[in-house]
């Protein structure tokens, strides 16, 4: 873990008010936007449109999920009519976008809605022209080279994704969520960030870590965020356990309710049983009482059962650190 890492953990762990460490993020000064007129017409017509939008895609959701419930009971409605209801929800949607902007090709942000809404309906070329337009538009809108880089992170080139995340960063410094994209893209593109960045795998890690680090500074009390750091760890080679645990830790601080907190357990368990601390192990999987944990805990029970055997049958004095 880097410097950066341990001593925002360590901080927050050791304080009940994890949002006082955000006062750093809060020096940095954003530009201020000028806010629409709400008596303008235009923006009364697309206010209307993002309405559409969204009760759209509410109604769409809830025939997806009302699918699911006949086809638990056995009963679900043919493919091909689910996919033509849908459609006929989205087409008014399409065909209302695309008349707004005929008559106001200039407006930057209903081409970023639109992109949004073409990207849910899984037409992501489409999407990103409309992105890149809103981009040309307004070149200072973090949201345009965000939802690019987001774009370019799933269809390529993946150095364009490390360029657009750290515009959208430069432009919007107290974005939480751009270091969480960058950071996540950085650590699953490993090469490719080794190769942009001229670092190696471990700086590479470190870099990952470093933007998640500067997200949680920013957001202190996002359950999800944190998890998300602590579950970075099981593909860092080689392990570092303490630094995990840390960061399961400081997750589990921020778990909502028991569930949430007997899970983390889970984690701690399989790291500690991963650095031979079999005895440890077991105390964390013993805090796992809910039933809806079972199989999990009984898997994981398992696996320590093996590796300390395994310990055992070399006479060796357990290792401080082991895979999975």
């Amino acid at each position: 873990m880097t410097n950066l890492l341990v001593g925002l953990l360590g901080a927050l762990l050791a304080t009940n008010q994890p949002v006082a460490v955000s006062n750093v993020a809060a020096k940095a000064v954003v530009a201020s936007k000028p806010v629409a007129d709400p008596n303008d017409p235009v923006e009364q017509e697309y206010q209307r449109l993002l309405e559409l939008d969204d009760t759209t895609l509410e109604e769409v959701d809830r025939i997806i999920r009302e699918n699911e419930a006949f086809a638990a009971q056995g009963a679900p409605a043919p493919a091909g009519s689910v996919r033509q209801r849908i459609q006929t929800h989205f087409e008014p949607v399409r065909k209302a976008y695309e008349d707004f902007l005929k008559r106001h090709p200039d407006h930057a942000r209903a081409r970023l809605a639109f992109g949004s809404f073409l990207g849910d309906i899984k037409d992501e070329d489409g999407a990103h022209d409309q992105w890149e337009h809103a981009r040309q538009l307004d070149p200072k809108n973090p949201a345009a080279w965000n939802n690019l880089a987001k774009y370019y992170a799933h269809c390529g080139p993946v150095t364009k994704a490390f360029e657009y995340y750290a515009k959208a960063i430069e432009l919007e410094p107290n974005e939480p969520l751009y270091y969480q994209s960058l950071g996540t893209v950085v650590y699953l593109f490993r090469t490719a960030a080794m190769e942009h960045y001229r670092i190696n795998e471990a700086q590479v890690f470190d870099k990952a870590l470093d933007l998640y680090a500067q997200a949680l500074q920013r957001d202190p009390t996002n359950f999800l965020l944190a998890t998300d750091i602590a579950q970075t760890y099981y593909g860092i080679r080689p392990p570092r356990t303490e630094d995990a645990l840390l960061a399961w830790r400081y997750a589990q601080k921020l778990a909502r309710d028991d569930i949430e907190r007997e899970g983390i357990y889970i984690h701690f368990a399989r790291f500690k049983l991963n650095a031979g601390r079999f005895d440890e192990a077991r105390r964390d999987l013993d805090s796992v009482t809910n039933a809806m944990y079972a199989d999990l805990k009984k898997r994981v029970l398992r696996s320590l059962e093996l590796k300390e055997a395994e310990a055992k049958g070399t006479n060796a004095p357990p290792s401080k650190e082991g895979k999975n």
